[in-house]
């Protein structure tokens, strides 16, 4: 190209001022045309612009691991080493030609600058730094200047956390852009990521959240300041040093200001600052002044490398390429990657033998230029190189397709972590770079196709893996709208309870509880609770009314188990043990209200609210603990009258201080109590106290003082909740194993033995025994024998009846003339008498035990 002596124009000038743009509008009127980036994202960017002008017929794109070159295309986006020499074109630029001052790939710039040239014209696009060096290298050059567009001005320095929206955050390693964006999701829901070792199609999917405003801050490399147009605000340095290939350095002045004038779009103005206020990390006043003012120390020379080599033996080639340059404005270029790789491998016979020839010696460099995308190192790079020469130079020149097959293969895994694929991207991006190479593979057409599908998987979920990991969308949202009305923002409760802002999930309302969603990080649960806080007070109201005005049916109480505390294994429960059984909840609709708790008597227990509806606004709480409070009250005086009884005689002045004193004792223990424990007011009881206690339902018996009515099932629940007595007798039990469950006093059973008997059956044999004692004497001293039909159809065992007799103050005697066993009256308890009897015959008490 560089036989044309056409007019070259130099457009400079600092970041946004359209260079870029007006090099884009000058190719497409001319017939044909070419120009070369510095990054394969951008001339990718590039190429889809140009598409849309000129059609996908006439565009190609080549870089060095992706090419799209249709039979006629006339326009060619390329980067600057894939620039195509030979290429007749009518147009050519050079964008970001400055980076011929980069150790790394500046020769490659330089050599564009020097020979690269169109027919008709040329461009050279940089920064003003650039224009000695085109005085210089291209004096016949035009040189015009191009101011920016915008002002760009330092904001100083910000946390995180304080940044404003459509900022981007540069760093400089991909673990500091890992860091910063993590810590980006967790302040403000989310980051796009973009880096230079991203494949365009991963690096588009990002920028399209940033600019379509799902995300509001992007994380980037300095990959940014190479002409990625982007609308960014703002511009912050994690910090100002990289590393460079070598060494760890401060960046210059000149790629300060290359990144940060990424801030602002056309003739809007940007800001650019850092996160550190001092440090290594904080601009200098005289980096901020040359920043906003443009003015950067000049080049004094450009990195410069043979661009034709001499390919007529290795010695030869070696030698042109650390051929010093002639020009004082050029410097000899450090020894790059495949220069490095090309040195090791001539110390190999095999290799000086197989490339005597100029065409081998050509292969062997062309090999050398394949591009450490997975940068791991000299010695790998190496190896895979060498196996590459190997093919291209035995058989029929070569790769085997199975070896390429199995190596792709091996690639197309879309699992794991964002390190992982990344890596897996750029290791599929040095075999799509192969899979270009026209003469390596006997079908490359295909294989490049190939290498293209993984390489799309790999993007794809790169992207997913990038946005799952570094963008919580549901967070973003809520912090868009933190601080707005609540009205703004509209919340729909779903069937299953589930909580979505603007189609997003934060949780699920469970009556008045809301529960965060559980695949929410516990760093955002704080702020989802007060987002549900914020927004759900109108339909926690709506609930709380509803609750008000609901009928009984609707309540129901529930024992939700809770670990024992502060009791000891073994140790007998207090019958006032509220914990260590369960709390009683209180239900409504099917969801947990409330919990009742001791007050002052078990006929008085407490309401207490959930902590969720105690929360609620006090003129909607009072109704519903009001609807709860007369709730509970009526359960009591329905399900356990005997209790409001009780209490009530307590309350009596008038009722006489023993029959208060058993009140008392009796309401305390749950209206089931031994005799022993308060003989001494039950004999002081007159015949208008003992009357008054039968009218409400309490038996003064042998053994024990007992309501018959609080054995029944529904009411033994509701005492068993009140009293935290934890499980009870199986439903409809007269005799119990000794140990099982319920099968104690505070049940309402008396152990006797391996057995225990329930009380109102105990009483009955009681008062079966006491009758057939005075009918057989008058003076009830004569032994008697007892009907065993009683015993047995309770399922008393003949030594549970035994201990029950001795209880009763009866001893066993001689059996009688037909063998029955009989018992005498010992007189254990004389002061004890059985209640009157309410049936006839064994099989009366029988029935009337069976029935409840």
């Amino acid at each position: 190209m560089s036989a044309y002596s056409n007019p070259v124009t130099a457009v400079l000038g600092p970041t946004n001022t359209g260079k870029t743009h007006l090099a884009i509008e000058r190719m497409c009127g001319h017939s044909s045309g070419m120009i070369g980036f510095p990054l394969r994202l951008l001339a990718r960017e590039v190429y889809d612009r140009v598409v849309a002008i000129k059609g996908k017929d006439s565009v190609a794109l080549m870089t060095g691991e992706e090419r799209i070159v249709p039979p006629d295309a006339r326009w060619f986006l390329c980067t600057a080493e894939s620039m195509p020499t030979d290429r007749d074109v009518s147009f050519v630029a050079l964008d970001e030609a400055q980076l011929g001052a980069d150790p790394e790939r500046g020769h490659v710039f330089t050599d564009r600058l020097l020979r690269a040239r169109g027919r008709a014209e040329t461009m050279i696009l940089g920064s003003e730094t650039l224009k000695p060096m085109i005085k210089a290298l291209v004096p016949d050059a035009e040189i015009v200047n191009r101011p920016r567009f915008s002002t760009l001005s330092y904001a100083g320095a910000k946390k995180l956390s304080r940044l404003p929206k459509r900022s981007a955050i540069v760093a400089f390693s991909a673990e500091e852009v890992y860091a910063v964006a993590e810590m980006i999701r967790r302040l403000r829901g989310g980051a796009a990521v973009v880096m230079g070792a991203l494949s365009p199609r991963t690096r588009n999917a990002q920028v399209a959240m940033f600019q379509a405003g799902e995300v509001d801050y992007l994380v980037a490399t300095d990959a940014i300041g190479m002409g990625l147009n982007m609308d960014v605000s703002h511009v912050a340095f994690a910090s100002l040093s990289k590393f460079d290939g070598q060494r760890q350095r401060r960046l210059t002045v000149s790629e300060m200001a290359q990144i940060a004038g990424r801030a602002g779009r056309h003739q809007k103005d940007g800001t650019f600052g850092s996160l550190s206020e001092e440090g290594p990390g904080a601009f200098t006043p005289e980096e901020v002044y040359a920043i906003e003012e443009h003015r950067f120390p000049a080049l004094d020379f450009l990195y410069w490398r043979e661009g034709e080599p001499d390919l007529g033996s290795i010695d030869a080639l070696i030698a042109s390429l650390e051929t010093r340059p002639a020009h004082p404005a050029l410097r000899a270029a450090p020894p790059a990657v495949d220069l490095g790789v090309l040195k090791r491998l001539t110390e190999e016979n095999w290799v000086r033998d197989r490339a005597r020839s100029p065409a081998m010696a050509a292969r062997l460099w062309a090999a050398c230029g394949v591009p450490d995308f997975r940068k791991l190192g000299a010695e790998p790079h190496t190896r895979l190189v060498s196996r590459v020469f190997q093919h291209l130079s035995e058989g029929n020149g070569r790769i085997p397709a199975p070896w390429f097959a199995s190596e792709v293969a091996r690639l197309d895994d879309v699992t794991g972590d964002v390190e992982t694929i990344a890596g897996r991207i750029a290791a599929i991006r040095t075999w799509a770079y192969i899979a270009h190479r026209s003469d390596w593979l006997a079908d490359p057409a295909h294989w490049a196709a190939r290498a293209g599908e993984v390489e799309e998987r790999l993007s794809d979920a790169l992207h997913t893996s990038l946005t799952q990991r570094f963008v919580d969308k549901r967070t973003t949202v809520l912090m868009r709208q933190i601080g707005k009305d609540a009205g703004a923002l509209p919340v729909v409760i779903g069937e299953q309870g589930e909580v979505l802002v603007e189609d997003h999930p934060i949780g699920t309302l469970a009556g008045f509880s809301f529960t965060v969603a559980p695949n929410a990080r516990a760093a955002d649960k704080r702020l989802l609770l007060a987002a549900a806080d914020k927004r759900l007070g109108a339909e926690l109201a709506r609930r709380a009314g509803e609750l008000a005005g609901s009928g009984d049916d609707a309540f129901s109480i529930a024992v939700r188990p809770e670990p024992v505390e502060g009791r000891v294994a073994g140790e007998p429960r207090s019958p006032r043990a509220w914990t260590g059984s369960g709390r009683t909840e209180v239900v409504w609709r099917g969801y947990p209200v409330a919990h009742i708790a001791p007050g002052p008597s078990l006929a008085q227990p407490r309401v207490v609210l959930d902590r969720s509806v105690a929360a609620l606004d006090p003129a909607v709480r009072k109704p519903v603990q009001a609807r709860l409070d007369a709730w509970l009250t009526g359960q009591i005086a329905r399900q356990l009258p005997v209790f409001v009884q009780l209490d009530a005689i307590l309350r009596d002045p008038a009722a006489g201080a023993p029959l208060r004193a058993i009140a008392g004792t009796l309401l305390e223990a749950g209206g089931l109590l031994p005799r022993r424990a308060i003989g001494r007011q039950v004999e002081a009881l007159d015949p208008p106290a003992r009357k008054r206690l039968a009218k409400i339902g309490v038996t003064i018996g042998t053994l024990d003082l007992f309501a018959p009515g609080l054995l029944k099932p529904q009411a033994a629940g509701w005492r068993r909740m009140l009293m935290g007595l934890g499980d009870g007798p199986r439903e409809g039990a007269t005799v119990l194993p000794r140990g099982a469950p319920g099968g104690d006093l505070s049940h309402g059973f008396r152990p006797l033995g391996q057995q225990a008997v329930r009380v109102d059956l105990a009483e009955r044999i009681a008062r079966a025994a006491h009758d057939a004692r005075l009918q057989q004497s008058k003076t009830g001293r004569a032994p008697f024998p007892l009907d065993p039909a009683l015993a047995t159809s309770i399922g008393l065992q003949p030594d549970t009846l035994a201990r029950l007799m001795a209880q009763l103050g009866f001893r066993t005697a001689r059996p009688d003339a037909e063998g029955r066993p009989q018992w005498l009256w010992q007189g254990l308890t004389p002061n004890a008498k059985p209640a009157a009897p309410r049936k006839d015959n064994a099989f009366a008490v029988l029935a009337d035990m069976l029935n409840g």
